[in-house]
């Protein structure tokens, strides 16, 4: 069964990488009815087995792009239509500057955010694969069979603590604040133009900053709700809290005595549906995407900036260029995420107000 299992992740991860939106998304909800291996892993298992670590995030697949492989031909919304620039005779090239330009006219009314890791770093929060200084390669105190076993069902289901321990330093809103660049996203929110933020972060900075939850695909999940791993009977996410940041202990099931954990997507579980649900809308109708502090390697997350219609425009903000962002309708901001949202905001002329918001995040 298990071999089954990983036979099949791989195929869906060759599948979500290279298909349009609407099948990526088919592929997601078949994939979410098949059966599930009793146990994903044997702890105590060695790192290189391939028995215990298929290496992807169930259905949040880790893609090993290549240079070669890193796809070229971005899908629009309902069709598979090329973004080949084919009308920028017309309209021109989309620069950093044109588009403060457009922010400032008030042109765009349908702004798609995609943010990965990169968004929280000056929060204090590590990102996950960072060597030296990321999450992965600083557990050791946790003394735990391999790395990614801290965000995995079955090994939570056999020893809660490594992560009841960690959930004590990244629980939204005890230790860390909102950066400038979710205050950013709020501010997009306040003045009516923010479509949806699809964040890869667990760390709910976001909704902390100020960002109402409707605008928000939190697509590995959260710590506002909280669910059974047996049954899926929901759990108050209050007492969950208590119960990890208070007792130091994992809460049980109040319906069939099992563990009950926020709800995170851990290995060997599946995305949430609201990802399905909006994303056909939100790619269709935004009229800019700003992608921010992502290597655009995990699916079917990285492959949304490549669905919007050919003619939208999109910009990367991040340390380097990713993804497909090499279009005459694609501009890339280089450098850390706050700084280039910054000067972003300078251009627009929203300084004044993002310094604001950021202040009054932080006063509370």
């Amino acid at each position: 069964m298990l071999k089954v299992h990983q036979s099949t992740m791989k195929k869906l991860s060759a599948l979500l990488a290279s298909t349009s939106l609407a099948t990526s998304c088919a592929l997601l909800h078949a994939y979410s009815s098949l059966p599930r291996p009793s146990s994903r892993r044997v702890v105590g298992a060695s790192a290189g087995s391939d028995d215990v670590r298929p290496g992807v995030f169930s259905p949040l697949l880790t893609l090993a792009f290549s240079g070669s492989g890193r796809r070229k031909a971005r899908c629009s919304a309902l069709m598979d239509q090329s973004r080949d620039g084919s009308s920028s005779a017309e309209e021109g090239v989309v620069t950093v500057e044109t588009i403060a330009e457009s922010l400032q006219k008030g042109a765009y009314k349908n702004i798609l955010i995609v943010s990965g890791a990169g968004v929280s770093c000056s929060a204090g929060i590590p990102d996950f694969r960072t060597p030296g200084s990321g999450l992965y390669d600083n557990l050791h105190k946790y003394d735990l069979p391999y790395p990614e076993a801290i965000f995995d069902v079955e090994f939570y289901r056999q020893n809660p603590m490594p992560f009841v321990t960690l959930a004590k330093e990244i629980w939204p809103g005890v230790k860390y604040r909102p950066t400038l660049t979710h205050c950013f996203f709020s501010l997009l929110n306040k003045k009516g133009i923010l479509s949806r933020v699809y964040t890869q972060n667990i760390d709910g900075l976001e909704a902390v900053a100020g960002v109402d939850p409707e605008k928000l695909v939190e697509c590995h999940g959260h710590f506002r709700s909280a669910g059974c791993i047996n049954c899926g009977t929901g759990h108050d996410a209050d007492d969950c809290k208590s119960s990890m940041l208070e007792n130091g202990e994992a809460p049980s099931c109040k319906s069939c005595g099992g563990l009950v954990k926020p709800s995170i997507v851990f290995f060997g579980e599946v995305m949430p549906n609201r990802f399905s649900e909006l994303v056909h809308f939100d790619v269709a109708s935004c009229d800019l995407v700003i992608v921010l502090g992502t290597s655009l390697l995990v699916a079917p997350v990285a492959s949304v900036p490549n669905w919007v219609k050919s003619e939208t425009h999109r910009l990367l903000i991040n340390r380097e260029r990713v993804g497909s962002f090499y279009g005459p309708k694609d501009a890339f901001l280089e450098g850390d995420c706050d700084e280039s949202v910054r000067e972003l905001c300078r251009l627009v002329g929203w300084e004044a107000d993002l310094d604001e918001l950021y202040s009054s995040t932080h006063s509370k």
